[in-house]
This record gives C-alpha cells, structure tokens and sequence, in this order.
C-alpha cells in the first residue's frame, strides 16, 4: 500500500522539474509529466469514526443494556466488538486523545476547555507538535469533514473573532464542518457553525426540527457529494453528536416506547443488565457485579412521589440513546448505498466516557439549575410538575445519579471518575469487510482511545509524520489496534496506561491497576476532598478480577507501592502534574491564567452581532449593570428584540412589544420577571436604557430593573433573585434578535428580530454603568457603528 511519495513531512514538498526544456512545446522533444492530484497510497480506505457521547459501558443493547441499538448490533455482527476499550472519563480530554493519538493532558487537555488553566496539562490549547488525524489525513490527498459536538475549541476563541486555528476547519485538518462548539447543544434550538460561520434553523420543533435529523441530513449529502465528484479519493469522516449528553432532548414517541421498563428501578436493571452482559459474551462468565457505593442511594430508598419523575428520566434517556443510533443507521445505510462500505473503516465508540453522573441524587428538568447552585429548587413537586414535558423543547433534562451507576454496569462508578472501569471503559465495534475476515467477533486486548490514530493511519498505508508545517512532531502515544483484526489472540500490545481527572487517578500495567477516587462526580462545587496523599488506593488484578470487584491492596503492598510510584513517572512523563482538584477556582479566568476576551467593564457591540458565547460577554451576573442601545423605531412602531443573552433556561433580554419598550428576566426557566414602560417610543431615533440595581450581599441576589428612554424613567419593576454562575451552556447573546431557544415567554423563537435600526449597544457594569441623568452620549455608544453605515 505504500507509494514513493516523501510522505513524512508535510504538507508533501513539491518536486522540481527535471530533463529538458524546450524553446516550443510544439519541439518533438518535449516532455512533461502530467498533473497528479494527491491521493493517499492505493487500497487506503474511507474512514468513518463514530463518537457517542456520555454512554455507560452497560447503556447499548449490543453489550447487554436496555437501550436498544440495532444498527451498534448490526456493525457488531459484521465486525468485532473490543471489551477493554477506554477513554479519559470526560468528554474533551477523550476527543483531544482520538483526534492526535496522544494522551490527553500532553495536548493540553487534563479538563474541559471551560476550566483551562496556565499549566501546559490544563492548557486546552493543541500544540503545533502534535498535528490532528485529519489535518494528516487531508495533507496526504483524504477529505474531512467532521459533523456534530466540537469542545476542544479554547473558551477565548470561540467569537466569531477567532482565531480559528483550534476549530475544525482552522487548525483541526478539517474541509468542512457541520456542528456546535462546547460541550452540550440544546437539540431542539441548537447554535450552529458552517465552517465557522454561524447558521440559522429555519424550522422549529413543532415543525419537526432536531439536530440529531438535521446533522446526519449533513453529513450523507456531504458523504454523497464526496464520492460524486471525487470517488477515486478516500474520505475521513468524524460523525460527534451531542446525543446522548444532556440534555436529554427527544421526540415523544421514541421515548414513549420505553413505558414501563423501567419501573423496577436502576438496581434490578443493573441486575438485569449483569444477566444479559453474560448471556452476549461482553464480559467473562466468572465477572463479579460491583458493590453499589454508599453515595449513590439504593432505589428502595429513593421517595415514592419523586418515583415516576426518575422513570420517566430513563425512558427519555434511552429513547435519545435508540434515536441516535436510528440516525447511525441512516448514515450506515448512506454508505451501503453508495457501495463503499466493504471499503469503508468505522469505529462505533459507545461513549466518550461512563454514564454522566452531573445529573444529582435527584435529576434535573434543567440542569443550569445544579449549575447555579441552586438544585434544592427542584423539589420532587418541582420536578412532578413538569414530568410530561422532559425531554421537550422547554426542558434541559438530565437523569438521576442513579440510572448513570445502572448504565456503567457492571462496573464502579460514572463519568468523571478516571480511577475506575464505570469512567473509563466503553463499549466500541470496528466494521471493516475488507480489513477484517471474521465476523462477530470479540477482542480482549487492552486499548485506548489514543490508540485509534495509529490504526488509522496504518489501515490507510500512511506513516506517522515527522514534520507538519515545518514543526518536528512529536511521536504519537498510541498503539495501532491493526494486529487484533486478524488475530483475536495476539498479546496485547499497549501494556501500559495512566489516568487522570480532576485528582481521580490509576494506572494499568499488564493486568494490574491500581486506582483512587478523589472527587465524587455530581458534586461539582463546595465537595470536603482530602490531599492528594491522603487519598485510599485500591489495587486489582484484572486478569482474574474482570470488574475491579476485589480490592487486593492490603494481600500486595508491595505491588500497589510499585504501582503507585509508576503511576507518578507516567504523570511526569505526559503532563499530568500538578494536579488541581479545584475547579469552582479554575472556573474564575483570573485565577487559572487563562484570556480573558473582553478586559475592562464596558463593551460596545453592534446590530449585526450574534452567537456571542458567555465567554465573550461582560458578565452581568452578581454585580449591577446597565444596558444601553441607541435604535430608530419605524413609523409604525417599535417591536422585537434589541438584545438578548441565553435562552428559554435562563437569561435575560431586552426589547419592544407593540411599541412599548420591556425587559425580561428569565431565572432557569423556572420564574420570569418582566417590566414594561408605561407608554409607547414614538418613531425616531431613540436612547433606550435599563440599569439594574443589584441588591449585594452575595451571589444570586435580586435588584431593580429601572427602564428609561432618552433618560427618562418609563418603567421600574424587580427581580427577586439571579442565577449567579451560568445562563445557557449553548444559547449566546444577539444583537437584533433572540436566536435559538427564547429568552422571554413573551416573544417566539421566530419572527422576534427588531424592526428598526440598532447603531450600537453598551453593557456597563458596577460604577461604570452610572450615567448622568440616565443618558450616555451617543457618540460614545454609535460612534464606530456610524462610521460603518
């Protein structure tokens, strides 16, 4: 498969011409080589990597769970299913390892890109020594396209400033992109990016939109056009959705075929689940089902009025599960279609990382609301009340601690917690006609999502680069997974494995690892942890012990110690330390030495601006603030949206309806407080304003709202209390509009965009929100919006 091309530094060198050169090309002798386009080495085939998001090991009905996945079953009946396959146990990390083939903090990545800190693990910033999968892929004559959840993106680069070298299509070696960037995306209103351009939806929910549709939609008529126009060349597809990470966002009639199943609670299903593991072969007859922690509660224990909320919480879960893997198929289908897909390499990853436990004891109809500190509103009342409208348009749902515990069976714990199989090991099926003879098969040797980047790359004859860009790389951390297609016997090649997160830790070593829990996963804030060297280490033997079932650690001190001190050389050796458990801490820019795109406490932004992240935003939260537009109105009178931050979970907006300028405070979705001026604006330009008093004293304080136009007072109302962290994981901040999910209840998601002209906005906060007589000069708010027009 290997070609003569210099394939080892990239992009590939042009080749000078050589021989004669004549006067006339009409001269008998002359000669030139034709034009070649760049193609990968013959036989090298299309690559699809399919990654779905927080799933449990014990989740897919193809390794024994109750959500049914006939099309994860149908690639595992022409393919081979992988037993021992890990990840990071959080969703960046995992996503920054597949894409380089590296471990995760020695890209930067130890956390989420919301918690980045100075330190070169914790960084979230991709090195120029360690080019992405696509970016050699596509250097070396493949297409790409990457579709779904992007969360690699550092937070400071995420405006539509950029800079765009982390994005996909920047830096990250892809030709087209399709998708959102952060860690979660509402799926009825979600906030897209073509490229890195932003793109409206055109229909709502009612009108059958959800992303999960609409992103497969993208990528089979990308797929599609790929191999009309260039069907001699091989594409790499990386297909991410959102599903299944909250929130939990599905059409009704998929969660409704789960009614009743249930009912018996996450302990029998783990149960269940344990039963049926064994009867498909997934884990060894002699498996032992791990203890329940005392942390997570017993389903006996849990009230009886709160019971249906939790059923239903599981029923819409593993109704997006089956919807996903539905729009799987789709693509799958896609592929059969064109007659690629003999030829056609896909890895189905079963998760990015265990069950996501960051849902509470109790789960959430909206999860900002845990976020905010505020998860004591969500009374088993709270949560009845809106029992039929989970999974809905309304909610931002997310299940109960329990179900992520049951959905990891038959191992310890969830997401987050790196220590132990339930964060780590995820089920994953390699389908491959061409590449692998047997059907339905079953691979034990140990592997890591760093380990697909190698394979890929040796599948398609390609070697790994020396040089991208005139950057030495360094050597990818990987082992290729190549050898275990042909041989369900061959010795295990990658021997030797770390983990890290957020102080959770273990190390594996030829069957033995040896593990602590630092940090409990639903606990996001405020959790007593002890000292790093205070933590208790268990030790396993998984070559007897599948499940880590049985702590050995006081039978072998010696080999725990042994363990132990090579865990601490592979976290010298990749970036691992200094460890930092404190992530409230590493939330706040200023402590974690992180940039911070808007210095100061004033911003001025502009009618044509939208899709601005928090990151990008003054923060107005827990501090007064005053808000300040200059606009025309029409003739006809003022209506629509002069600006608005977050969506229908929380936020705030300010705007005009039927003439009157209003304001909306939208606190997680649970109580909207509106004030409205008294009177109509008449037509002309006007200096509209509302400044906020806040109360002090705190976090998550209320104020109050004073409207004024042309600085005078037209209205005044209060807000009883604020959400003091966070608005919206996925829905920005507009100018002119209220994009994606609405803000107020007051206005729908269409049809909400000012009718007149907005010359510029101010958000000011604390002392510099003080105006005199409650006016700004004009020219200091419209100046450069002037000079544009």
């Amino acid at each position: 498969m290997t070609d003569n091309l210099p394939r080892t530094h990239l992009p590939i060198a042009d080749q000078p011409r050589t021989g004669l050169v004549t006067y006339d090309a009409k001269d008998p002798d002359t000669v030139y080589p034709p034009i070649k386009n760049l193609r990968p080495p013959a036989g090298a085939p299309n690559v699809l990597v399919i990654l779905i998001d927080d799933v449990g090991f014990g989740a897919s009905s193809a390794f024994g769970g109750p959500c049914r996945t006939p099309n994860a079953e149908r690639l595992a009946k022409g393919g081979l299913k992988y037993r021992r396959f890990h990840t990071t146990a959080l969703c960046s990390p995992s996503r920054q390892a597949l894409l380089t083939g590296r471990n995760h903090h020695s890209v930067g990545m130890g956390g989420i890109t919301e918690i980045a800190s100075g330190a070169p693990g914790y960084c979230s910033v991709l090195r120029n020594t360690a080019a992405p999968l696509a970016k050699t892929l596509r250097l070396n004559g493949y297409n790409t396209a990457q579709f779904g959840k992007c969360h690699e993106v550092p937070v400071w680069q995420t405006s539509p400033v950029g800079p765009f070298d982390q994005w996909p299509t920047g830096g990250g070696g892809f030709e087209y992109f399709y998708g959102f960037i952060g860690g979660e995306a509402h799926q009825w209103y979600p906030s897209l990016y073509e490229g890195t351009n932003p793109v409206e939806i055109d229909r709502t929910p009612e009108e059958g939109y959800h992303l999960m549709e609409d992103m497969t939609d993208k990528a089979i008529n990308w797929m599609g056009q790929q191999k009309a126009l260039a069907s001699d060349k091989p594409f790499f597809m990386y297909f991410a959705p959102g599903a299944t990470h909250a929130p939990h966002h599905v059409p009704k009639e998929w969660a409704d075929k789960y009614k009743g199943k249930f009912d018996g609670g996450w302990d029998k299903q783990r149960e269940a689940t344990f039963a049926r593991q064994k009867e498909l072969g997934v884990i060894p007859p002699d498996a032992e089902l791990t203890k329940r922690h005392p942390e997570i509660p017993a389903w006996d224990d849990m009230p009886e009025e709160l019971k249906p909320v939790l059923r239903r919480q599981m029923e819409v879960y593993a109704g997006f599960f089956e919807y996903a893997d539905h729009h799987v198929g789709r693509l799958i289908d896609a592929i059969e279609a064109l007659n690629i897909l003999d030829d056609t390499l896909i890895y189905y990853i079963l998760g990015d990382n265990g069950a996501s436990a960051e849902g509470t004891l109790n789960g959430t109809y909206n999860e900002m609301i845990n976020f905010n500190g505020m998860a004591a509103l969500e009374t088993p009342e709270f949560l009845t009340e809106r029992l039929d409208k989970l999974g809905g348009p309304e909610s931002y749902n997310h299940y109960a601690v329990g179900w992520a515990h049951a959905m990891c069976t038959p191992y310890q714990w969830t997401k987050q917690v790196a220590s132990h199989w339930g964060g780590t090991r995820n089920g994953t099926i390699v389908h491959w006609p061409k590449g692998i003879a047997e059907k339905g098969g079953t691979r034990d040797q140990f592997h890591h999502v760093i380990d697909i980047a190698p394979t890929i790359l040796e599948a398609a004859g390609l070697p790994e680069p020396l040089s991208v860009d005139g950057v030495a790389q360094t050597p990818i951390e990987g082992v290729s997974m190549l050898y275990t297609f042909k041989d369900a016997k061959a010795p295990d090649r990658h021997e030797t494995q770390y983990f890290e997160m957020f102080g959770n830790r273990g190390i594996y070593h030829k069957g033995w690892t040896a593990v602590t829990r630092h940090k409990t996963p639903w606990l996001l804030v405020g959790e007593d942890v002890p000292a790093f060297d205070d933590d208790v280490w268990e030790l396993y033997d998984t070559t007897t012990d599948w499940t880590q079932a049985r702590d050995l650690s006081k039978d072998h001190p010696d080999k725990l110690h042994h363990l132990q001190r090579l865990w601490l050389l592979e976290a010298m050796r990749y970036n691992v330390l200094p460890m930092d458990d404190d992530t409230s801490r590493r939330l706040n820019a200023d402590f974690a030495g992180r940039p911070v795109l808007i210095k100061g406490e004033t911003q001025i932004l502009f009618g044509s601006m939208g899709r601005l992240s928090e990151n990008s935003v003054v923060n107005v939260k827990n501090k007064s603030h005053a808000v300040t537009a200059e606009i025309e109105v029409p003739a006809s009178g003022a209506e629509g949206v002069i600006i608005a931050q977050g969506g229908n979970i929380g936020g705030w907006t300010l705007y005009a309806k039927g003439g009157k300028l209003k304001y909306c405070y939208n606190l997680l979705g649970i109580s909207y407080f509106h004030v409205a001026a008294e009177s109509s604006m008449p037509g002309g330009k006007h200096q509209v304003r509302m400044e906020f008093a806040y109360d002090g004293g705190g976090l998550a304080k209320g104020g109050d709202v004073t409207l004024y136009v042309d600085g005078k007072q037209v209205g005044k109302g209060r807000v009883d209390a604020t959400a003091p962290m966070v608005f919206s994981a996925d829905d920005g901040l507009d100018v002119g509009c209220d994009t994606g999910a609405p803000v107020s209840d007051d206005y729908g998601p269409q049809g909400n965009r000012f009718n007149g002209k907005i010359y510029g906005v101010e958000i000011a906060l604390n002392q510099a929100a003080e105006a005199k007589d409650h006016l700004l000069d004009p020219q200091e708010v419209i100046r450069v919006a002037l000079a544009r027009q």
